[in-house]
């Protein structure tokens, strides 16, 4: 049987991606990326105003939509700054 997490004892032997600390987030999008992501870069995101649960947890669906946002407006930003 599954021990579980001491991160999270009401999810035994999983994680629950609504509520993810930020050393799990790290982990887990350097998991399925395919390259490394640091606490300290998910840190700074937070300080960047990206989304986190009332206990500091991270819902990484509501993290993703921030990403691609954010991602979109320095996309556009450059192209304004390009001319486009």
């Amino acid at each position: 049987m599954p021990t579980p997490r001491e991160d999270q004892p009401d999810r035994p032997g999983g994680l629950n991606p609504a509520a993810l600390s930020v050393t799990d987030t790290a982990r887990t999008l350097t998991r399925v990326g395919g390259q490394a992501i640091t606490v300290a870069m998910i840190q700074r995101d937070i300080d960047d105003g990206a989304p986190t649960n009332a206990d500091g947890t991270i819902n990484l669906m509501y993290y993703a939509a921030w990403l691609v946002r954010e991602l979109a407006e320095r996309g556009n930003a450059a192209g304004a700054n390009r001319g486009d």
